[in-house]
């Protein structure tokens, strides 16, 4: 149901924006024009297809002191939010939490 609920967000996010929401999952970072990105990903029930959300978090953690190994078990709570990127002349929608708290 998690996977579903995920896909639902990644969908139709307007009917999620603002909403607090909490996600367990893998954890995953990656460098992107300069900056480190954070992100939970869940795999489907069957462990074939996974889908994932961004995060940001919510204090000044340091990477990689303050944050577990890739691909380690979270869990994250924050705030369901979107952002645009203008690229090569495409606007893209991204998918964040923010202020998010690994607990």
């Amino acid at each position: 149901m998690v996977y579903s609920e995920v896909y639902a967000m990644m969908s139709e996010p307007e009917n999620y924006i603002g909403k607090t929401v909490k996600m367990h999952g893998s954890f995953a970072t990656q460098e992107y024009n300069g900056q480190r990105l954070y992100a939970c990903i869940v795999q489907d029930a069957t462990a074939c297809c996974a889908q994932g959300l961004e995060f940001e978090p919510e204090s000044t953690l340091s990477y990689p002191d303050d944050y577990p190994e890739p691909g380690t078990e979270i869990t994250v709570i924050g705030t369901f939010d979107s952002y645009r990127e203008e690229a090569d002349g495409n606007t893209y929608i991204y998918l964040v939490l923010r202020n998010a708290q690994m607990v």
